[in-house]
């Protein structure tokens, strides 16, 4: 197989080349096409939990759904920093 392959390389040198070409054209467009960030993100990590109780006034989802999932996850081996964010509306 690999005989049938340099053959066909030796007789189709232009052929070859021109493959060659097309695809370090393509590298060189796909590279200029790259979206590069030059600042990483370096924050933890974040869930967000969105709680949804139809029955519920928003005080008391708050109250008796989110703070105790928020508790028990704080709680988790590997936590760096618990920070809780409340909404002002």
């Amino acid at each position: 197989m690999f005989n049938k392959i340099i053959s066909f390389s030796i007789h189709n040198k232009f052929f070859i080349a021109l493959m060659t070409l097309g695809i370090i054209l393509y590298g060189v467009y796909s590279f200029t096409q790259l979206p590069i960030d030059a600042v990483p993100d370096i924050t933890n990590n974040q869930v967000q939990i969105f709680t949804l109780t139809p029955t519920l006034a928003t005080q008391e989802v708050e109250q008796l759904v989110s703070a105790p999932i928020e508790r028990s996850l704080a709680s988790l081996p590997d936590v760096e920093r618990s920070v809780r964010f409340q909404d002002s509306d």
